[in-house]
């Protein structure tokens, strides 16, 4: 299976700004998701996985998707499904290769944190953090990037916050 990613409005069969009940109902195809909060800190959190690739859908306080996070499997553990950003597979491609074509399309790429790219107004957010024994580069950082985030067009504003 593939998980197609489209920033900023949806990631797999989740569209940002469904409601609840609908995300509840595409994902339960692939298993019961479990639900997390609210909490003091956060609205509602769902979280599961497709065939190993890990996923949490984060909601608002009137329960619509606002962001969709994605995981790799993990060291040691295959997965069939790929989580596709045009052509790249974002867990087995270079992630450097992947931010060199963001950057040829035009998109503003904010790698001050190697561990942490986030491309601010198409909202995607790339980790490369992980205490598994996996391939690195020269710099010590995972070859693939271990998660990404979807999320709508001002997500990271509050970077940039004065």
């Amino acid at each position: 299976m593939d998980l197609l990613l489209a920033p900023p409005t949806a990631a797999g069969p989740v569209h940002l700004g469904s409601p609840y009940e609908e995300v509840l109902a595409v994902l339960r195809p692939w298993g019961e998701p479990r639900m997390i909060g609210p909490t003091s800190r956060r609205a509602r959190r769902i979280m599961g996985d497709f065939d190993r690739v890990g996923y949490t859908v984060f909601f608002d306080a009137e329960d619509h998707t606002t962001a969709v996070e994605l995981w790799w499997p993990g060291e040691g553990r295959q997965s069939t499904t790929r989580v596709l950003l045009d052509e790249h597979d974002l867990f087995s491609a270079p992630a450097d290769s992947v931010l060199a074509e963001l950057r040829l399309r035009g998109w503003t790429v904010d790698a001050e944190d190697p561990e942490n790219v986030f491309v601010p107004g198409v909202s995607l957010g790339f980790t490369r953090r992980t205490s598994q024994e996996v391939p690195r580069d020269g710099q010590g950082l995972p070859v693939s990037f271990t998660s990404v985030l979807v999320a709508g067009k001002s997500y990271y504003d509050f970077r940039y916050a004065q």
